[in-house]
């Protein structure tokens, strides 16, 4: 079965089972609410080669579920992650096993197939409201790329729903993911036989941690179907891994994966009649190309909701929760205070953003990871308290306190070559403000410090007050 045939028939299954067709929950391959493209990939590449072949007792669909509460499959996903259909093209398409799956990687023609192949948070909510089904769904999952639910049950460890998706309860039947352990999953020995359970901060991929899995359980084979597979797979390594090239995030489980993914794509092609020539490089710059363009045509809350996670933390001594929304930029700070049009125009939207009605931000960060104009991997950090509270407040000042040295603040200076003074003098003086609210902009030069490792600080910082 190729992928696209897979991911179609994935969809029918789902509504087969939202119409009551199903005398049993399919299981629901769930990335992160970041939705970036190794949480996407991973999903998708876990559900083709677990289809009904785990758990080995009693073998079930599996359905990769995009974590988008907002955005239905369709040009809408194209327009926000055209990284990901940039790698389902090039996987798909060179060369294509069926002639009827070939497609454009415009938003137009992949929009179509998006839409046939595709379900989002937002597909599922509006599935049910079509059908007028208003009664709680127990459905189940497996969670990938992450590790907890955000609506967990109060009394069933294990169980829990999505942001967007408030009357499907998901028991979480097996895990895989590279983030710290958040104690959610129940344990191995209460999980279904052979459902994988696996925590395992270090590597730079989950995707990487996927496939090693898959490869393991020899559930992962050598075919043509196999090799686009593989293809999708790679994609999501060496993004998040930047070719292999990120320090401190590179570990050898993404090395033996890119390796053993590379090579059967290869083999794949020389033992094939196609003249179709292959090149990791190429692969790899047309993703990363279509990636950092993908914040063009976004408008500002677009930007700031593309790479978004978000935690609430109790701190130990007020018993005050604090809510914590991080996004991640692959453009550089100027250019998002560019997008909103000054500095100031830049805090206003930024504040409306984190305590809108669906946000309800106690704390906003930002994080911008991208290339210098010297050709290096640069980091910035951008951390605003939004509204009066004072365990965020002082939380924010115990992580600046503790974590400073350790993740490389130094004061913020444009590192993206463009010479704009005005907007340079701007940033530093709107951007490091105390009033109305504390706000504080660096340069991160512990350029390893990614998402994974600033989130558990800021949350650690606050818990602990």
């Amino acid at each position: 079965m190729t992928l696209l045939q897979f991911l179609r028939q994935a969809r029918q299954v789902h509504l087969q089972f939202i119409s009551g067709a199903l005398s049993e929950s399919p299981i629901y391959v769930i990335g992160n609410p970041s939705a970036d493209l190794d949480s996407i990939v991973s999903a998708i590449i876990y559900s083709y080669c677990a289809n009904n072949r785990l758990p080995i007792q009693a073998p079930r669909f599996h359905i990769p579920l995009l974590n988008l509460p907002n955005v239905p499959a369709g040009p809408e996903l194209h327009k926000l992650r055209p990284e990901f259909v940039t790698a389902l093209w090039s996987s798909t398409n060179f060369p294509a096993l069926r002639s009827e799956e070939k497609f454009e990687n415009t938003q137009h023609s992949s929009g179509n197939l998006l839409r046939e192949h595709f379900v989002t948070v937002a597909d599922f909510t509006h599935a049910l409201q079509d059908q007028n089904i208003l009664k709680q769904i127990l459905a189940e999952a497996t969670l990938v790329d992450w590790n907890a639910l955000p609506c967990p049950s109060k009394n069933d460890k294990g169980f829990g729903s999505l942001t967007g998706l408030p009357t499907v309860s998901f028991r979480a039947l097996g895990c895989i993911d590279h983030h710290i352990d958040e104690h959610y999953m129940s344990s191995a020995e209460s999980l279904p036989k052979d459902q994988p359970l696996i925590i395992q901060p270090g590597p730079g991929s989950c995707a990487s941690l996927i496939t090693r899995e898959l490869q393991q359980r020899s559930l992962w084979e050598r075919t043509a179907e196999m090799a686009q597979v593989a293809k999708l797979a790679l994609s999501a390594v060496l993004i998040d891994t930047s070719n292999l090239t990120a320090e401190g995030k590179v570990t050898d489980v993404d090395r033996e994966a890119v390796q053993s993914l590379r090579g059967q794509i290869e083999g794949e092609l020389k033992a094939s009649s196609t003249e179709h020539k292959w090149e990791m490089e190429v692969f790899y710059d047309a993703i990363l190309r279509a990636k950092q363009n993908s914040l063009d045509l976004l408008t500002l809350d677009e930007v700031l909701d593309r790479d978004y996670k978000v935690w609430t933390e109790t701190s130990q001594s007020s018993g005050k929760t604090v809510k914590l929304g991080f996004c991640s930029s692959v453009k550089p700070i100027r250019w998002i205070v560019q997008k909103a049009g000054k500095p100031e125009q830049f805090i206003d939207a930024a504040r409306s953003f984190a305590t809108s009605a669906e946000k309800d931000l106690d704390v906003l960060v930002v994080m911008t990871a991208f290339t210098g104009s010297d050709g290096q991997f640069c980091r910035e950090l951008f951390v605003s308290v939004v509204r009066e509270n004072e365990s965020a407040l002082e939380g924010v000042k115990a992580f600046v306190e503790q974590a400073s040295s350790q993740l490389g603040f130094i004061d913020w200076s444009p590192l993206d070559g463009e010479e704009i003074p005005e907007l340079t003098e701007d940033c530093l003086s709107v951007l490091n403000e105390d009033s109305p609210y504390w706000r504080r902009l660096w340069v991160q030069t512990n350029a390893a410090g990614s998402r994974k490792q600033v989130a558990p600080l800021l949350r650690t910082a606050v818990a602990k007050l």
